[in-house]
């Protein structure tokens, strides 16, 4: 019960932090070998393996919240894009960013493989990089290292595939900017867990 207890403490802990740094709490080759295990060790539907992490540093990673701002600059009005910078500003103020792929290459080979199963084959990837997301993020949190999920796809899309030369068979799904902690998250409110759960039977 023991390694229970310990993994539940890990869930509780993981928060989304946005108040981050550039400094990187453990060393750059501790940090790739926490991603590598987590994207080895993630489930999958049919073990696709489809999920892919791009990992930016330094100037790579500067670059993608300038391009994300220059695409977003684009939609928002000027008079109202004060907030929006200043939020991407925050990221980019971060040590790193991981931004997750699906290929989908390998989620259409498995469509025709299994064409029973077609239209689960896109719900069952996306479950799967959720789970790779949540284990990425909670591993860094164990490792002091704070984390944020963000969804600026697909407005960033076409930018990311042309500045970091992306196959053309990995769709985006996420981004993860990541850093120093310099301030927590504030208390978190929670529903009633009793509200989101039935126990049926015995």
């Amino acid at each position: 019960m023991e390694k229970v207890d310990r993994f539940l403490e890990a869930v509780e802990v993981r928060r989304s932090c946005y108040a981050l740094n550039n400094k990187n709490p453990i060393n750059d080759e501790k940090l790739l070998e926490i991603i590598r295990t987590c994207i080895k060790q993630a489930p999958s539907a049919f073990n696709s393996q489809s999920a892919r992490v791009m990992v930016l540093l330094g100037e790579e990673h500067r670059s993608f919240w300038k391009l994300t701002k220059n695409c977003l600059s684009q939609v928002v009005p000027e008079d109202k894009f004060e907030p929006t910078r200043q939020k991407i500003n925050a990221f980019d103020a971060a040590y790193g960013t991981l931004l997750f792929f699906e290929d989908w290459q390998a989620v259409e080979a498995l469509q025709k493989q299994y064409p029973a199963y077609k239209d689960n084959f896109p719900v069952w990837a996306y479950q799967a990089n959720g789970m790779l997301e949540y284990m990425i993020w909670t591993a860094l949190s164990q490792a002091g290292v704070g984390a944020s999920l963000q969804h600026y796809n697909p407005l960033v899309d076409q930018a990311v595939a042309e500045h970091f030369e992306v196959p053309p068979s990995w769709k985006l799904v996420a981004q993860m900017p990541f850093g120093g902690v310099y301030k927590e998250p504030e208390p978190k409110e929670y529903m009633l867990v009793e509200a989101r759960m039935r126990v049926v039977g015995k």
